[in-house]
């Protein structure tokens, strides 16, 4: 075809396209169902009895090619235990202002603690609230799971779990007080009223200001 033909065969498909029918998506009254591996906003995901799979490895956070991810990992204790292993993900967060959902994230997960649902509906009127926090990533909880921090399996190790032993928490298996989160025992509570008590006031019924001086217009100033 000579050269100065290029341009014609350019426009016809512009001339093709103008004459077909329109595809138009009806948004939001109908949305159309995504494919089954569908790359959408991820999840943190939990083991069956509701400890947390994430281990605060960071693997994620270095796969990101966005540098869309945080992690600050933590030690578990057997007194607060979020994961089956030494440790958790303290601090987990995506910033989907950056994140381009390519999923090398979830590749990059040793646990399949990351993994991507289907929901797309991610927009929003800040940046502040495009960084989601681990409490909006980490999957609810199921039957048989019981909300972390609590003990371990009795019996069982983190092998167990990943070999799929564990099916359900243990009878009894109870939450753990998250001190870490500025949760506290209820021996460690003061008493109720406790910070409401009122000290007596002086015989002479005198009134003091901040700082030892008395107020002008009291009458004890003279």
């Amino acid at each position: 075809m000579p050269e100065f033909l290029d341009p014609v065969a350019g426009f016809g498909v512009t001339f093709k396209a103008m004459f077909k029918k329109r595809l138009t998506e009806q948004y939001p009254e109908y949305k159309k169902p995504t494919a089954p591996r569908f790359h959408g906003r991820h999840q943190l995901n939990r083991h069956p009895d509701g400890l947390e799979k994430c281990i605060g490895c960071e693997l994620c956070a270095w796969a990101c090619p966005a540098d869309a991810i945080y992690v600050e990992g933590a030690d578990n204790t057997e007194e607060e235990r979020y994961s089956p292993g030494e440790r958790y993900g303290r601090v987990y967060q995506i910033n989907y202002a950056r994140c381009i959902l390519c999923g090398l994230c979830i590749e990059a997960c040793p646990t399949r603690a990351l993994t991507m649902t289907n929901e797309y509906e991610l927009a929003d009127r800040t940046r502040e609230s495009l960084i989601f926090t681990k409490e909006q990533l980490l999957s609810g909880l199921e039957e048989g799971m019981v909300e972390s921090p609590h003990s371990i399996f009795p019996g069982m190790d983190e092998g167990d779990y990943y070999r799929g032993a564990v099916t359900e928490a243990a009878p009894g298996t109870v939450r753990q007080v998250a001190v870490s989160k500025g949760e506290h025992l209820l021996s460690d509570r003061p008493p109720a009223g406790a910070d409401e008590t009122v000290e007596p006031a002086a015989d002479d019924d005198t009134v003091t200001a901040p700082g030892g001086s008395t107020p002008a217009g009291t009458g004890a100033e003279a």
